[in-house]
């Protein structure tokens, strides 16, 4: 059981599944294919990731991999926080350009759907945050690529500023988006 929630783009799905607990503490069926294909996503998970940010203002992102590795993600939070953000890079989209940011947290059980053709990052907002994330592609590393967090043409506010950013250095470096080729049309 699952309810699913339109954002400010439509292709982007915000997933509430249904938590029951009592006195000895909780289930909840995070995924399950047929109740997904039922609410209209239709989708293969072939790999499943898990992350840990120590500290906050952790900045993962915006990353996302072109064809033929190309990922839709269901990204969900078990411990901590985060600010959830998905950028649309298909060139032909009357939405290119724009993102939706969503806070994912241990306590809202949410998921955010993030589909192909959108570059993905987050930010943590409390210390120890841990988050999942199930993709319909391996990973392939010739198809890694990603936009520059900061890219004012995004205007992305993540809450934490930039001073104070814990970033890989790959994170540094990624191109803005008028720089990026269109892998996605």
């Amino acid at each position: 059981m699952l309810s699913v929630e339109a954002t400010a783009i439509p292709d982007v799905k915000l997933i509430s599944p249904k938590k029951f607990g009592d006195h000895r503490g909780f289930f909840s069926e995070t995924y399950n294919r047929a109740s997904f294909k039922e609410a209209g996503i239709d989708l293969e998970f072939v790999q499943d990731n898990h992350s840990l940010s120590a500290t906050v203002g952790t900045l993962r992102g915006l990353h996302f991999q072109s064809a033929p590795f190309a990922q839709d993600k269901l990204v969900r939070v078990t411990k901590g926080r985060i600010l959830d953000v998905a950028v649309d890079i298909r060139a032909s989209s009357p939405t290119f350009g724009r993102h939706v940011a969503v806070e994912l947290s241990a306590e809202n059980w949410k998921q955010l759907l993030v589909p192909v053709g959108f570059a993905h990052g987050f930010i943590t907002l409390e210390p120890d945050t841990e988050v999942l994330y199930k993709v319909t592609a391996l990973y392939g590393p010739q198809n890694d690529h990603g936009i520059a967090f900061d890219d004012p043409a995004l205007g992305i506010d993540w809450r934490i500023p930039h001073d104070r950013l814990v970033l890989s250095d790959k994170d540094r470096k990624h191109p803005r988006l008028a720089d990026l080729p269109r892998y996605f049309g």
